[in-house]
């Protein structure tokens, strides 16, 4: 069945599942206080590199189905209303910045009209969503009974379109007795937006506001734990002798464990991980829960750690100093398939190189204009091969297919030394030191 839906906030979550729910067969208004951005996604262009998102983009602004404005009263035909704003770290402090949700809601309240279910897909502390639910209630207009779900997101960069339509799993948090008839009548509207994928038999969970907050951040805490263990267990191979890429297969065989996120390297970043496990961490203080708290710190520490011994490595194979050696970058995202730098393992370590005396410069196919604009001291290159002309030690920190299929025998001819530090345990050990590259990673062995 086809509904009416907005979506309030276009960046990165809302730009994907408003193009996702228009493609689905609803009618849908983005909304966004940028006029800018407004106009670049009506004519098809995201605020973002995703795969697939511009190209999903045109498809559904050709049907007619999907516009976007600045207008908050455009959306006041909307049977459903989804608030996909940010959340950012706030500034100085580990908590999470709810400012924008509570915005969103002061401003969309007065559209509200009676029936409409709001829906929240921002991650917010948990408690959010009942303290929302009183703003709406005192904002909607006269005779309006207010109607608030929670349904989180579970995005992947670069998988950002497959995780909208195709998920592994559609949680609803509903107010109050999930067995009451209000909490149905907001369950089998959900269902309704949700129809195509719910009926290829995606499950479908429903709880209260509290747990439904708390999923997000808990799976997401529980994906950096799994991938700071493993880098905890590389600097136990750095010190024993051992091979954490070996033990990584071993483990991972274990379907109790599993392979997946058990890639050793210079660790997570990007605008979900890093911010949501601080967040967790403010709000686990908050509530007294000092065990959680102190388990959440150590993971985001054992994190940042191996960001500082990628620098120690490349230091040590350039004869104990980077100063006035020249560093090539291989990558400035957080992750590949995607131009996010927030937070970046790849940006972090370059400064820190630059920092120490390097002559840093840096590559990325896609994210070096965000990249100038949060590190406009780095110096970057257009190619692979003028990032690495003249390095000392070149630094693989994206693990973007492109540098994988990189062939080290025509590098070799272009470095002044033939050093590579593999950040992400990524490329084929074996064929570039067949190339005469020595060839570093974290948690392996020397030679």
């Amino acid at each position: 069945m086809s509904l009416t839906i907005s979506v309030i906030g276009t960046g990165y979550l809302g730009a994907v599942h408003a193009a996702c729910m228009a493609d689905l067969g609803h009618t849908v208004v983005g909304v966004d206080t940028d006029p800018a951005k407004v106009e670049a996604l009506n004519n098809g262009t995201a605020p973002l590199f995703e795969p697939g998102l511009d190209e999903l983009l045109a498809k559904v602004l050709q049907t007619g189905r999907l516009r976007f404005t600045t207008d908050f009263a455009a959306v006041a035909d909307a049977q459903v209303h989804f608030v996909c704003v940010g959340t950012p770290q706030m500034v100085g402090e580990n908590a999470a910045d709810t400012t924008y949700v509570y915005a969103a809601i002061d401003a969309l309240a007065p559209h509200v009209q009676d029936g409409a279910l709001v829906v929240g897909k921002s991650t917010v502390p948990v408690g959010t969503a009942k303290k929302l639910l009183t703003k709406l209630t005192a904002r909607v207009p006269a005779g309006v009974t207010p109607r608030l779900a929670w349904n989180p997101e579970f995005l992947r960069e670069g998988f950002a379109i497959e995780d909208t339509v195709a998920p592994d799993r559609f949680v609803y948090g509903v107010h109050g007795d999930p067995d009451s008839d209000a909490a149905r009548a907001d369950v089998a509207l959900l269902d309704q937006v949700y129809e195509a994928p719910l009926a290829t038999g995606t499950p479908r969970l429903v709880m209260d506001y509290a747990t439904a907050e708390l999923v997000k951040v808990a799976a997401n805490a529980f994906l950096a734990t799994k991938i700071s263990f493993i880098n905890a267990m590389s600097e136990v191979c750095e010190a024993a002798g051992g091979d954490v890429v070996a033990l990584a297969a071993a483990i991972g065989h274990d379907d109790r464990i599993g392979a997946k996120f058990l890639g050793a390297g210079v660790g997570f970043g990007g605008g979900c991980l890093p911010k949501d496990i601080r967040a967790f961490m403010a709000r686990a203080g908050e509530l007294g829960a000092d065990q959680a708290l102190t388990f959440l710190r150590e993971v985001d520490q054992i994190n940042l750690r191996r960001r500082a011994r990628m620098v120690d490595l490349a230091r040590a194979e350039c004869g104990g100093t980077l100063i006035g050696k020249r560093v090539a970058v291989l990558g400035a995202a957080f992750k590949p398939n995607s131009d996010d730098v927030r937070d970046s393992p790849a940006l972090d370590i370059a400064q820190a190189a630059r920092a120490a005396g390097g002559r840093v410069t840096v590559h990325d196919p896609k994210a070096i204009p965000n990249a100038m604009r949060t590190r406009p001291d780095l110096d970057y290159a257009d190619t692979v091969e003028e990032a690495v002309t003249d390095a000392d030690v070149v630094l693989h920190l994206t693990e973007w297919a492109q540098y994988r299929a990189l062939d080290p025998a025509t590098l070799k001819t272009l470095v002044a030394q033939p050093t590579i530090i593999d950040g992400r345990n990524a490329l084929d050990r074996d064929a570039w030191r067949a190339a005469g590259w020595t060839y570093r990673a974290l948690g392996r062995p020397h030679a």
